[in-house]
């Protein structure tokens, strides 16, 4: 099968003609479209719409202003200040008059605009409204109908393929949670333990802004950096001073957020590091009786009791000391964790397969649009 940069040179071997996106799409004001209430919730029927990250901020119970599209009449909602954009087939509302509807005027191979529109690059500014001003006017390439029709079956099916292997990944992400959460729950089948019975609450040393730098030296991971990039320094003689003479994790010791997102954990990797005070402790656990592996899944069915979305000031050494932790047999903790491992590296898997086919979705997507202008 001839693929499409042959077919695109041989049906346009000297060029294609580009237009610009006002030439191509028609706008709508949506102010009838604009919700009233912000009473969201999940059981109404409406989605209200923004076009950021969000896309459906919730759903309203409203039942006028309503606008109509489907599979048939889809329209792309565009944020006149931000410039993003999302393709629409179902029935909505929107948050703001920001959010413009557009439409394809006649002759026009609609799904290829959008994908075409996917390849600008545009960094608009603030506090200013981008459709009419300079958004379109930017110009797309526009080939045979034949080659837009096949460019649009193909980035289909890169976006299928995506999406089904993000369902894949959230289906096991929930399979994972179950069966983590069922095989922790021992009730009073074991021994249940304080996590101050396993080991003591332990920090590093505090360390002073004066002390650190923004360049190089051993990694000073603060609250805002913990699990990320470090962004400050110390010193190598400053921290073998202070390892040495103060409480330091070991190697695979499980590290805990005590501010901020409460509750993040990372497993030490051992490399030269040093933490926040206060701000990141661990338990000191002997491992005769508990295994960190263990601890790491037990801390992710939320001990400390935080709902979702709830906040907490802080995670004082004393709370996380008195938190209980069931305790089996060190054969049963290690077939536990050799169970929630499998589960975690499927999910690792399909999570580094969805990446690579959005990657290879966008290297695609922007090659194909970089076409020779005639």
């Amino acid at each position: 099968m001839e693929n499409i940069f042959d077919m695109i040179e041989r049906l346009c071997p000297d060029g294609v003609e580009y237009k610009k996106l006002e030439d191509c799409l028609d706008y709508e004001q949506p102010t009838k479209y604009i919700v009233k209430s912000t009473d969201y919730n999940n059981s109404y029927k409406t989605p209200v719409l923004t076009a950021g990250q969000s896309f459906i901020l919730g759903y309203t119970d409203e039942t006028d202003g309503i606008f109509k599209a489907d599979k048939e009449n889809p329209i792309i909602i565009f944020d006149d200040f931000t410039t993003s954009f999302h393709w629409v087939d179902f029935d909505f509302k929107v948050k703001s008059s920001a959010m413009k509807m557009l439409k394809p005027k006649d002759n026009i191979c609609f799904r290829y605009v959008f994908y075409a529109m996917k390849c600008i690059k545009f960094q608009p500014y603030s506090h200013m409204r981008h459709w009419i001003g300079s958004y379109s006017k930017f110009e797309i390439p526009f080939p045979p109908i034949e080659i837009q029709q096949k460019i649009v079956n193909m980035l289909d099916s890169f976006i299928e393929l995506t999406e089904l292997l993000k369902r894949e990944t959230e289906l096991r992400q929930k399979q994972y949670s179950y069966y983590r959460d069922k095989l922790l729950d021992f009730g009073d089948n074991v021994e249940w333990k304080t996590l101050g019975d396993i080991g003591k609450a332990s920090m590093c040393r505090r360390i002073m802004k004066s002390q650190t730098n923004s360049e190089s030296g051993v990694p000073f991971y603060k609250i805002g950096t913990f699990g990320k990039k470090a962004d400050s320094y110390i010193s190598f003689e400053l921290f073998n001073e202070y390892k040495q003479k103060y409480s330091y994790p070991k190697k695979s010791d499980v590290l805990i957020s005590a501010s901020g997102t409460i509750g993040r954990t990372v497993i030490f990797d051992g490399k030269p590091a040093y933490f926040q005070d206060s701000n990141i402790v661990w338990i000191d656990n002997d491992e005769s009786i508990v295994l960190n592996k263990y601890l790491y899944y037990f801390y992710q069915t939320n001990p400390w009791k935080i709902s979702e979305g709830g906040i907490i000031a802080r995670l004082y050494n004393d709370d996380l000391t008195k938190i209980k932790i069931p305790v089996p047999p060190i054969e049963i903790q290690q077939k536990i964790v050799n169970m929630l491992d499998s589960f975690t590296e499927l999910t690792k898997l399909l999570k580094r397969e969805t990446e690579l086919r959005q990657k290879q979705y966008e290297y695609y997507r922007d090659k194909i649009f970089d076409m020779k202008r005639r």
